[in-house]
């Protein structure tokens, strides 16, 4: 399970990457395709809708249009004779002439893959810009939120899922109201109505373990209670609620509604609250890397170099990386004897001319490979027996992790000496070199 969610927490992150390049992607005219296509839609009604904008596009007055609207459509055209049929979760295109960092020069770009989820969207456009406000959509917070509103009407059992509403179960109830009179009715109809206020109460909170406990625990990320009465914190506050739904309250809150319309009015409340849950989550985990480092367990490891190091020995446990570093992984090989060495660098080291000279023997090296180190650890993080949990810098704690730690770190198996390991390798350079 946990690796099915670390999955998807990659791929998130992959799509986010690729959407601010196709954002920053300009054409020069309408030179860009966007094409979606969903799962049960055949590759040949796709194919068949290129050509008649092909026929369409050949009346076009302007010559520079016509030319980059065919090319686009050509380009589409070959790429989609790639795939027999689309693939289970759809398949997404974007094809075009882009210009280049001067503004002048132009180059091709085709890009097209497999979303990691269905994709129910159906798009063709042809413009001077990529569109991908539909592959946003493959962002949205997949964490499932329970919701419960309950009144003195009945209750309610609603779950959200990024921006899914689905009431799972509901059920209303007639409780006798307040009696006015006195004498000794009164006090029998205030016991009979406390007990079957008690009765409803006990139904609430056992349709609420039917509904979002599944195999011994809890189907949810977090649980919202709401209602317009005391009901909602009496069933908080009560031993008849789940133990194991009760550390999953996330937020009580007050609504003017009953049902449907409370469910919703539930949700625009809670708004805030279920954004910050991915926030509360990170906090937690970089307190516990803080944590570590002020009672200097020697189980964390920080910074680019030692973790890098650290990780090739399969001793990290978690691997922590600032979702948006701009850290590159460059690998250089030196002309004279083909020895090769991988430096960890910042955009404005790339241009600096002593990275590319051997510190030792003054001989060139030359780039062999050079690929953001975000991109290489999402892509081998598993090699080493990991899990990768992105932080942002939109915490305090993340922000102290980017600026104090280089934003990469990690929790450890077991103890390592990473001094160890740096005179363990320079003995060996000397003894290379004494050779």
């Amino acid at each position: 399970m946990q690796g099915d969610e670390n999955a998807v927490l990659i791929e998130q992150w992959k799509i986010k990457r690729l959407i601010k390049k196709l954002d920053e992607a300009k054409g020069n005219g309408t030179s860009m395709i966007s094409l979606i296509i969903p799962p049960k839609k055949a590759i040949t009604d796709i194919t068949k809708l290129l050509n008649e904008e092909q026929g369409t596009a050949v009346n076009i007055k302007s010559n520079v249009n016509r030319k980059s609207v065919l090319t686009a459509i050509t380009s589409a055209r070959e790429r989609l004779k790639l795939y027999n049929r689309t693939p289970p979760n759809g398949l997404i295109l974007y094809t075009g002439t882009v210009l280049g960092d001067d503004g002048r020069t132009e180059k091709k770009m085709v890009i097209d893959f497999e979303p990691f989820k269905p994709i129910n969207k159906s798009l063709y456009l042809c413009d001077n810009k990529f569109h991908v406000q539909d592959l946003k959509e493959l962002l949205e917070n997949e964490d499932v939120f329970g919701f419960i509103v309950v009144d003195g009407a009945g209750a309610l059992y609603g779950t959200l899922q990024g921006n899914n509403r689905e009431v799972q179960h509901k059920f209303t109830v007639e409780l006798p109201k307040k009696h006015g009179r006195g004498g000794q009715s009164s006090v029998r109809f205030a016991r009979l109505r406390l007990e079957k206020r008690h009765n409803y109460l006990k139904k609430v909170a056992e349709v609420a373990t039917q509904v979002f406990i599944t195999n011994d625990r809890p189907n949810i990320n977090g649980l919202i209670l709401a209602g317009s009465a005391d009901f909602k914190n009496d069933l908080y506050q009560s031993d008849l609620f789940d133990q194991r739904l009760k550390p999953k309250v996330l937020k009580v809150v007050d609504v003017s509604y009953g049902g449907e319309n409370g469910f919703n009015q539930a949700v625009e409340l809670s708004q805030e609250c279920l954004h910050n849950v991915k926030f509360v989550q990170e906090k937690k985990i970089l307190s516990k890397f803080f944590e570590e480092i002020s009672t200097d367990s020697g189980l964390v490891v920080f910074g680019v170099y030692d973790t890098m190091k650290v990780l090739e020995t399969g001793a990290i446990e978690t691997l922590l990386l600032y979702e948006s570093t701009e850290i590159m992984r460059v690998v250089f090989k030196n002309k004279e004897d083909e020895s090769t060495n991988v430096l960890f660098l910042n955009p404005d080291q790339l241009n600096d001319p002593k990275y590319y000279k051997d510190a030792n023997t003054k001989a060139d090296l030359e780039v062999v490979e050079s690929v953001q180190l975000s991109e290489w650890i999402a892509e081998n993080y598993v090699n080493f027996g990991a899990s990768l949990q992105f932080i942002t810098d939109k915490s305090s704690e993340g922000f102290q992790f980017v600026k104090g730690f280089g934003g990469i770190g990690g929790f450890l198996r077991y103890k390592v000496d990473v001094d160890k390991m740096d005179a363990d390798d320079q003995q060996e350079d000397d003894e290379d070199d004494f050779i």
